[in-house]
């Protein structure tokens, strides 16, 4: 009978994970099968595999026919190079320890590579968490200011409704419009000025014109001291004349 190296799927829908079978060529892909040899997740990047290295060389050697996805496999793990070297041995051209150390190296060499392409993508995706986190944060930023101008325009907006309002009830109450105080204001500010000025210079004026008058009082009352001497030389007038008179009936 014809045998087949094959995947069996099995998993969830739209996660499918495969198994790795040897089965009849005849039988259907998820039927029966002779042997599970390995794993296939290609869910993962890199891919997951797990292979029973041993049995697939085996089954390789005794004439099993992989399918084309099967034989990427095989050839991504080392199986189709062992294969080869193993080939070389049975034909005398190289011993089976160094056949084996061969494969060995190219394992190494292989894990190398699988990790440091794992390291890269880790790194790739890291950098590009960073610059769409960096691009969520512009965003972000930019739609705060946008916000921020926005309540800034609403705030103006009803602040000059509030003074409009105010405003307008003050010229309903008053009947006068609010911007003919605004401009006699200046006006009226400028004349309680004088006026406060001209009331400072009286109080500054009035003790020297009370000094004056307080020395004028003493010369007031000399006066008024002298007054009766003056009144005296009146009285005396009279007996004056009363004397002249007599005079002339003495000749």
């Amino acid at each position: 009978m014809a045998v087949k190296i094959r995947l069996a799927r099995r998993g969830r829908k739209k996660l499918a994970m495969f198994d790795v079978v040897v089965a009849d060529a005849r039988a259907p892909r998820d039927g029966r099968f002779v042997e599970k040899i390995g794993t296939y997740n290609p869910n993962t990047n890199p891919a997951t595999v797990v292979l029973n290295e041993k049995q697939a060389i085996l089954w390789v050697l005794n004439g099993a026919q992989p399918t084309d996805t099967v034989r990427a496999i095989l050839s991504y793990k080392g199986i189709m190079y062992a294969k080869h070297l193993q080939v070389g041995v049975n034909k005398g051209a190289i011993t089976q320890e160094q056949a084996d150390a061969k494969f060995e190296a190219w394992k190494a060499a292989k894990e190398i590579s699988i990790q440091t392409k794992a390291s890269t993508l880790q790194q790739s995706k890291a950098k590009s968490k960073a610059a769409r986190l960096e691009a969520e944060a512009k965003v972000s930023s930019t739609r705060a200011d946008n916000i921020a101008a926005k309540n800034k325009v609403a705030e103006e907006a009803l602040v000059a409704s509030v003074v409009e309002a105010i405003n307008e009830a003050e010229e309903e109450a008053t009947g006068v419009e609010v911007d003919e105080v605004v401009a006699e204001a200046p006006a009226a500010v400028e004349e309680t000025v004088v006026a406060e000025v001209a009331e400072e210079a009286a109080v500054e004026e009035a003790p020297a014109a009370e000094a004056p008058a307080a020395e004028e009082a003493p010369a007031a009352e000399e006066a008024a001291e002298e007054a009766p001497a003056a009144e005296d030389a009146a009285e005396e007038a009279p007996a004056a004349e009363e004397a002249a008179e007599e005079a002339p009936a003495a000749e």
